[in-house]
C-alpha cells in the first residue's frame, strides 16, 4: 500500500519507535524525536501488540463491508447495457432501480461518459524523411520559484502565492528529435514570433533548414504576426487536430521529459538557477542522451553535417 506523502513514520519509523518504547523511554521522549503525538506512539504500540505480519503497515480506508450495495450479479447487469450503451435512465427502469443508484455504479465503473464506452483509438506513429521537413512547437506554462515548491519537500500548505508564471517554448524536430528551448515572460503573438526567429537561426547552424511547423490551435500560433513571420522565413504551417493533443505528440512527450529531467529534476531556489539550467540540459540531451526511437543513439547522430 502506498503512504501519504506527508506521513511522518514510515513502516520502518514505526517499529523503531515500538521498540524504544519497549525500551524503556518515555512515551513523550520517543514522540517529541520521531516527531509525532504521544496518541500516535500509542497507537502504533497497540496495534504492534496484535503481533501481525502488517500491523504497522497503513490499513486501507474502505470498509470491510457494504450492506447497502448492489449484489455482484445486479452490477454486472448495470455493466453489461451500460456497454449496450443504455442511458442510465433506461437501466434503472428496466431493472427498477432507483437512478441515483445506477449513475453512482456507472460512476465507479468508469462509464459515466459515452465517450468511454468507444474502442481506443489506434495508435499512428510517423516520422518525416529528412531534418527540418517538420518541426512541432509547443508552450508549457511554469509557475516562477519563489523557494523550494511542493514538488521538492511535498507540503502544499507552504506555497508563495501570486508569484507569476514563465513560459517555455519549445522546439523539436520530427526526423532528428533535435530540440530546441527557450524559458520566456509570456506566450504572445510576438514573444512566440521571436522565439520562431531563433530557434530557426538555431536549427540553421546545425545545418537543419525548417521547411514546415506544427502547432496547436493557440491564438499566438493562429494570430498574424506569427503566421507573417513564418511566411517571411519561407516555413508553411499546420494545425493539430482540434481536442487532439496526440497530434503534436512528439512535443508533448518533449515537454513531459523536460519537466522529468530539467523543471522538477533538482531543488531549485529561484527561477534564474532553472532558466540557467536549461542550456545545459539540452545539451546533454541533443548530443548525448540516448533516444529509444533512434535506436539509443542522441538526436544529433541524425544531423546532416557533423556539429
Amino acid at each position: 500500500m502506498n503512504i501519504h506523502k506527508l506521513a511522518r513514520l514510515t513502516p520502518f519509523g514505526r517499529e523503531v519507535v515500538v521498540q524504544r518504547v519497549a525500551a524503556g523511554v518515555p512515551v513523550s521522549t520517543v514522540a517529541r524525536d520521531a516527531g509525532v503525538s504521544r496518541q500516535t506512539v500509542y497507537k502504533w504500540c497497540r496495534r504492534a501488540e496484535a503481533d501481525a505480519p502488517d500491523a504497522l503497515h497503513d490499513r486501507a480506508s474502505t470498509p470491510h463491508h457494504s450492506p447497502q450495495r448492489l449484489v455482484r450479479y445486479r452490477r454486472r447487469q448495470i455493466e453489461k447495457r451500460r456497454r449496450q450503451r443504455w442511458s442510465s435512465r433506461r437501466i434503472a427502469q428496466y431493472y427498477d432501480l432507483p437512478i441515483s443508484t445506477v449513475v453512482t455504479e456507472i460512476r465507479r465503473l468508469g462509464l459515466n461518459r459515452m465517450a468511454s464506452l468507444e474502442p481506443p483509438r489506434p495508435v499512428v506513429r510517423y516520422e518525416r524523411e529528412r531534418p527540418g521537413e517538420l518541426v512541432h512547437l509547443d508552450i508549457k506554462k511554469l509557475g516562477k520559484i519563489g523557494r523550494v515548491g511542493h514538488r521538492i519537500h511535498g507540503n502544499r500548505r507552504t506555497r508563495v502565492h501570486g508569484i507569476g508564471w514563465e513560459y517555455t517554448h519549445v522546439a523539436i524536430d520530427d526526423h532528428s528529435r533535435l530540440s530546441y528551448a527557450e524559458v520566456l515572460a509570456d506566450e504572445t503573438s510576438e514573444t512566440t514570433a521571436g522565439f520562431l526567429r531563433r530557434a530557426v537561426a538555431w536549427y540553421a547552424a546545425q545545418g537543419i533548414t525548417v521547411e514546415r511547423l506544427l502547432t496547436d490551435n493557440g491564438s499566438a500560433y493562429r494570430s498574424y504576426h506569427f503566421a507573417h513571420v513564418a511566411l517571411e522565413l519561407g516555413i508553411s504551417q499546420r494545425f493539430t487536430q482540434a481536442y487532439r493533443p496526440q497530434t503534436n505528440g512528439k512535443a508533448e512527450r518533449f515537454i513531459r521529459t523536460l519537466l522529468t529531467e530539467w523543471a522538477y529534476a533538482t531543488a531549485y531556489g529561484r527561477s534564474a538557477r532553472r532558466t540557467a539550467a536549461l542550456p545545459i540540459y539540452l545539451t546533454y540531451y541533443n548530443f548525448h542522451r540516448r533516444h529509444s526511437a533512434l535506436h539509443d543513439a542522441p538526436p544529433a547522430s541524425r544531423l546532416p553535417i557533423a556539429v
